[in-house]
């Protein structure tokens, strides 16, 4: 006998009474019993495809979900969304696929959900933009929900050190400069990811699986192992069964995703230097929660946090490293020590923050992670801009980084293709400020990631020479002086398009402040005569999303958000 009504959850209108017959003729078709049926019907989402290690074992891992939701009375039903991986698209016109692939995501499963009247959601990630959007269709869904993460690669080995694809994009720079050997570069290329997973550094899809952890969406230190580990067959059954755990207690993600859980996960990225990328993505998914969290409310939490651990890109280790000594909980519990964290958001075990680190102590003997008292630096790795070049905002990541104050003659190029040609042709100096523009979400459209530009400066020796901004994205890969997510857009006329060469940028990461030396009259002047670039792709999906999507300050959305809805889906 189950547990569980029927008659109160949205699988009833395909499971419950005469009328759907028709509905469970399709179930048998598919080898369900009558009991199969009778459960609770689990949405279980993939990213799985052949697109990319990060996502080439959530297959597999999905089966020990599915256990997990069979043996805690639940009918698992499992289908898969698609990925956009960066770290290929890099570079070329693909990477307009990147951001909006978020939105796909996180629609696919929204419409897989609504089409089937499933009655709760594990979705599972690894790519990029994978691991927002499946968080942002559960919370718009709001169906009781477990976020679990396919796990980081391992580190390659090249000339006796750990090495990341961070290293070959940087190497591309060094074969650029002659500094490297095209042999040495393809050794490199061969040995630098060696296993399945995601990207091994503090990069975006690490940066956001420990955002799913401070929220409470994922199971406590479920996205520490990586892929390869043989835990993740545990994290995979323990997963399941705390779904239907909270579809038993009717625990869905709108009370766990509350502000306090915003700010929680904040401070975790700013704690870990992790990815601008979350002062994007975590706007995005409090939409769909209701909850005003925009680029400013990120900033505010990065700018009272402490950064404490040395992780790449900035830092010296990798997610491996983080795993063996805690993982996420340690970070947790190092900011609760320092009183940065709030420990009564409720998670989807059941217990709250605080109950989940009761008996987590802060690791002795290792260099990785340091205690809020004796951080790296007093504030977060990232901080917000705000000035007349970005009267909406924009982003730098600042860990690791000596030098937090830059002016120089601005170069201007209207995409990333133009700017990187100068860059390979090192037809640029010591002291410019590059500018890329018509990159954002509209204009991109896209806001494409500018890894590879960004590289191949720090390859060339550059990377502390010159300052890069742009109204497009960086990966969690950058560093250097790269500001992003400058808004207005240059494609609605922000004060970024209006840029000339050798006009004077001034950046102040210290005082927050992001400006060019010119009076407002100018600026005014040249608006005026500024005219909108012509619409660079004009019809199917890239098309559509330019014509949706708003401003980066409140996560590049496409929508109004649970604050405009009627009714959401859990309540059908």
């Amino acid at each position: 006998m189950t547990k569980f009504n029927k008659n109160k959850l949205p699988s009833r209108h395909v499971s419950v009474g005469p009328e759907k017959a028709p509905q469970r003729s399709y179930y048998y078709a598919m080898g369900l019993t009558q009991n199969d049926i009778s459960q609770p019907l689990i949405g279980v989402a993939t990213c799985w495809n052949e697109s990319a290690p990060c996502n080439i074992s959530l297959g597999e891992q999905a089966q020990f979900v599915k256990s997990g939701v069979k043996n805690n009375g639940g009918t698992p039903r499992e289908f898969t969304t698609i990925t956009v991986t960066d770290g290929i698209a890099m570079g070329h016109e693909g990477m307009k696929s990147s951001l909006v692939s978020r939105e796909v995501i996180a629609d696919s499963i929204e419409l897989a959900m609504r089409g089937h009247c499933y009655d709760a959601l594990v979705g599972l990630a690894g790519c990029d933009k994978s691991l927002p959007g499946i968080m942002m269709a559960m919370l718009r869904l709001n169906v009781p929900a477990v976020f679990l993460y396919g796990g980081s690669i391992l580190p390659g080995k090249w000339n006796g050190k750990d090495v990341t694809v961070q290293d070959v994009f940087e190497a591309v720079g060094q074969y650029q400069a002659g500094t490297l050997p095209e042999e040495q570069l393809a050794e490199l290329e061969c040995v630098a990811c060696p296993s399945a997973g995601s990207c091994g550094g503090q990069f975006t899809a690490n940066t956001m699986a420990c955002v799913a952890e401070a929220l409470g969406l994922a199971v406590p230190g479920s996205s520490g192992p990586p892929a390869p580990h043989q835990s993740r067959q545990h994290y995979g059954e323990v997963s399941g069964a705390a779904v239907m755990n909270l579809l038993e207690k009717n625990i869905r993600p709108r009370d766990i995703v509350t502000l306090p859980a915003l700010e929680n996960a904040a401070r975790v990225v700013a704690a870990t230097g992790g990815s601008t990328n979350a002062a994007l993505h975590l706007p995005a998914i409090a939409h769909e929660a209701g909850i005003n969290f925009d680029l400013y409310s990120v900033a505010k939490c990065f700018a009272s946090t402490p950064y404490i651990a040395d992780l790449k890109p900035g830092g010296r280790f990798v997610a491996r490293d983080l795993f063996e000594i805690g993982g996420v909980p340690v970070v947790m519990r190092a900011l609760l020590d320092g009183g940065h964290l709030n420990p009564d958001c409720i998670t989807v075990n059941g217990n709250t923050i605080g109950e989940n680190l009761k008996d987590i102590a802060f690791p002795q003997n290792q260099e990785v992670l340091r205690t809020a008292a004796n951080p790296l630096s007093e504030t977060g790795g990232v901080v917000a801009l705000r000035g007349n070049l970005a009267p909406e905002g924009a982003i730098v990541k600042v860990a690791g980084m000596k030098n937090k104050i830059f002016a120089g003659p601005a170069r201007c190029f209207d995409s990333e293709e133009e700017c990187f040609d100068a860059v390979r042709e090192k037809k640029y100096r010591a002291g410019d400020v590059l500018v890329i523009r018509y990159e954002g979400p509209k204009g991109g459209p896209g806001m494409r990631e500018m890894l590879q530009t960004t590289a191949a400066l720090y390859g060339q020796g550059m990377g502390d020479k010159i300052a890069l901004i742009t109204d497009g994205r960086f990966s969690g890969a950058t560093r250097g002086f790269c500001i992003g997510h400058v808004a207005p857009e240059a494609a609605v006329g922000g004060p970024i398009g209006l840029l000339r060469d050798g006009d004077i940028v001034e950046i102040d990461a210290e005082a927050g402040s992001l400006a060019v030396r010119l009076s407002e009259a100018e600026l005014a002047g040249r608006k005026s005569h500024w005219r909108p670039h012509p619409v660079k792709i004009a019809s199917g999906a890239l098309w559509r999303y330019a014509q949706n999507v708003g401003s980066a300050e409140r996560g590049a959305v496409t929508h109004p958000g649970a604050a405009a809805e009627i009714r959401c889906y859990a309540d059908i």
